[in-house]
């Protein structure tokens, strides 16, 4: 009999090229235009290609990356290499023009930096975390510079007191919907003119 248990912990880290705080105004009003994003680069054991994709929220204040195979387990099943998955991406935020933002809230921590959430198992049940950056701490992409937004993010599961002989412990950042997302929040501020 197949019992899904998780234990273990995630982590995501956000990594961002160096940019300088450059705009003026701290409105936080989003651009009435549109924000496009691509998705450049994609690596990592947990998003094999064609299984991320972006989605923009209709006003701007978010975007949604979703995964359709980031699973990692132990146990009956997995080979030894399961127990890790990660994801690796590089995307291309395109703002209207006069506007630059950051990412003030996101499942995860901002810059260069790296967060865990540990669940302890056995837990059967879904599970959430959020993390806000302080407004202070706020990094703004440069005015009118093209820079690439990369998203590294990972699984890590062990079975814990679990026979993984017998069991298999697995953890996948599910969703109500069946698909594997993390929300992030803009923050925005417009430009001096040129």
């Amino acid at each position: 009999m197949w019992r899904p248990v998780m234990t273990g912990g995630a982590a995501l880290v956000l990594l961002a090229a160096p940019m300088a705080p450059r705009a003026v105004a701290t409105d936080g009003v989003p651009p009435p235009d549109k924000v496009l994003i691509d998705v450049v680069s994609v690596n990592g054991s947990g998003c094999p290609t064609g299984t991320a994709n972006v989605t923009v929220s209709p006003d701007n204040t978010a975007f949604t990356v979703s995964y359709s195979h980031y699973v990692a387990q132990v146990g009956v099943g997995s080979k030894p290499t399961d127990f890790r998955k990660n994801c690796q991406l590089g995307l291309n935020v395109r703002v209207p023009q006069g506007f630059t933002y950051a990412i003030a809230n996101f499942q995860g921590m901002s810059q260069t930096a790296f967060m865990n959430h540990h669940f302890a198992g056995p837990f059967n049940d879904d599970w959430q975390t959020s993390d806000t950056t302080d407004i202070d701490a706020l990094v703004y992409a440069p005015c009118g510079a093209m820079r690439y937004f990369n998203i590294n993010t990972e699984l890590r599961v062990d079975a814990g007191t679990s026979d993984p002989a017998r069991t298999t412990s697995l953890m996948a950042m599910d969703s109500t919907d069946g698909s594997i997302n993390t929300l992030y929040h803009f923050a925005w501020k417009t430009c001096p003119a040129a």
